[in-house]
């Protein structure tokens, strides 16, 4: 198992000892963007870690949010692309064809350049989806042991805890396959 972590702009900084992966929030519906997201990268990238970007989804205006999300992230050639798919602050979730549409527009927004990911809690997983669509991989967040999520799908990455921040196992042999994975190689 590979180790990394997950960081949004309440964590401007973070360490990367130990971790091969970092995922960094970049925006949230068509009005926030994390204002330390490029800092955040460079720190991972400069390690030598994965990098992955994330959108936290709200309902509507799913072909937008696809826009928004690929347009302000700081992605780069090979960093991973994940839907965050969850209840808002205001207690509503985007649909389940929804949650796959958006999967659906990145993965046309950007067809040759990163793997797209789905990442949801073990609730949504199975009392919310449907289709089972997690485009390129699923991450799952179940806190339990490392790497023993309680769902029964196959997954790539497992968040276990949030304490003191977001931690989580990738199901790579070595870093260089998640590379090579993220990659699309």
């Amino acid at each position: 198992m590979l180790h990394g972590v997950d960081v949004s702009s309440y964590q401007p900084t973070y360490s990367t000892k130990g971790q091969d992966f970092v995922f960094i929030k970049a925006t949230e519906g068509r009005s926030y963007i994390n204002p330390h997201q490029g800092a955040q990268a460079s720190r991972a990238r400069e390690a030598g870690c994965v990098v992955g970007f994330y959108h936290f989804l709200w309902p509507g205006n799913i072909a937008a949010q696809a826009r928004y999300f690929v347009e302000k992230c700081a992605s780069r050639l090979g960093d991973v692309l994940i839907v965050d798919w969850e209840r808002t602050s205001a207690g509503t979730y985007a649909s389940n064809a929804q949650k796959d549409q958006f999967i659906r527009e990145v993965k046309a927004l950007r067809p040759d350049r990163h793997q797209v990911l789905l990442y949801c809690n073990r609730d949504f997983w199975l009392n919310h989806d449907t289709t089972s669509y997690a485009g390129d991989g699923l991450w799952i967040a179940d806190y339990v042991k490392a790497g023993h999520p309680r769902i029964k799908a196959k997954w790539r990455f497992h968040q276990y805890t949030d304490s003191p921040l977001d931690k989580n196992v990738g199901q790579f042999s070595s870093k260089a396959a998640l590379k090579k994975w993220a990659n699309d190689e």
